[in-house]
């Protein structure tokens, strides 16, 4: 796909994936959010690729949907025909719907949260595996200031994150939170200077590509995931069937080699 609102480039292991409509403060338009989604999963297939790094062009991440276009937005867009897609087996389905695939992705996202995040860019932030956020960065849900209610799962999502009286709080009132704030609830993994956002993303980006197993990230992302839904016993007994796996995979064998040679790592994720 030949992208027009999204730039996608690659950092040796590191996918780069930019909203790119600075003009619009990184709002989202139907072809945005194809283009995301196109990315994510291209950069999921890409065997090289062991992290995702997304961020936003300008001064913002993401501050929504495009006015223009929920202006004008049928109330059955969100299940129109284009957003649907097969049944994979291999995901669960809680995490194919149209914004919730980020979890599905096996590659673990750093969301580099470089200003506002409102919306559905919380929306996407939420999803992602890692947040780093700016100093400049500013977050808000809005959707009760647009007349919404809790969409696309998260009201689900951000008590996970933050609690329940936060995810409250920051629902009905949607009043905009700062990144210091925003830390000290736990909303975001650090907060570092605005020149320093994107940096600091990709040397997490490296460390996860060089110092640690992908096979075992992808799986511990899969675990992750699938633990709200699971009671202890059945996590349990998912992690000992995945543990006999991983004792006979060759990034175990290389665990253990680099370990006991006092060297770097050289996974291959297999």
């Amino acid at each position: 796909m030949n992208y027009q609102q999204i730039l996608y480039s690659l950092d040796g292991a590191t996918a780069i994936i930019t909203l790119n409509r600075p003009e619009r403060m990184n709002a989202l338009t139907k072809v945005l959010e194809a283009e995301l989604r196109d990315a994510i999963e291209q950069a999921g297939r890409d065997s090289e690729i062991r992290a995702i790094v997304l961020t936003g062009a300008g001064k913002a991440f993401c501050a929504g949907m495009d006015m223009d276009e929920l202006e004008v937005l049928p109330p059955d867009d969100i299940q129109a025909e284009q957003w649907m897609r097969p049944y994979d087996m291999n995901r669960r389905a809680d995490y194919q719907t149209r914004y919730s695939y980020f979890p599905a992705a096996p590659k673990p996202i750093i969301c580099a949260i470089n200003g506002a995040a409102a919306g559905l860019g919380l929306v996407m932030a939420l999803y992602s595996d890692f947040r780093i956020a700016s100093q400049q960065a500013v977050f808000a849900t809005a959707f009760a200031k647009r007349g919404l209610i809790a969409e696309h799962g998260i009201a689900w999502m951000l008590p996970r994150i933050v609690g329940h009286a936060h995810a409250t709080d920051l629902l009905l009132t949607s009043r905009k939170v700062t990144a210091a704030e925003a830390l000290a609830m736990g909303l975001v993994r650090e907060v570092v200077p605005a020149g320093d956002l994107l940096p600091n993303a990709m040397a997490l980006a490296r460390t996860l590509a060089t110092e640690v197993s992908p096979r075992s990230v992808r799986v511990m992302k899969r675990q992750l995931w699938e633990a709200p839904y699971q009671s202890l016993g059945e996590a349990v007994t998912l992690a000992n069937a995945e543990m006999i796996t991983s004792l006979q995979s060759e990034d175990f064998k290389e665990g253990v080699s680099h370990f006991l040679e006092r060297r770097a790592a050289r996974f291959t994720g297999r």
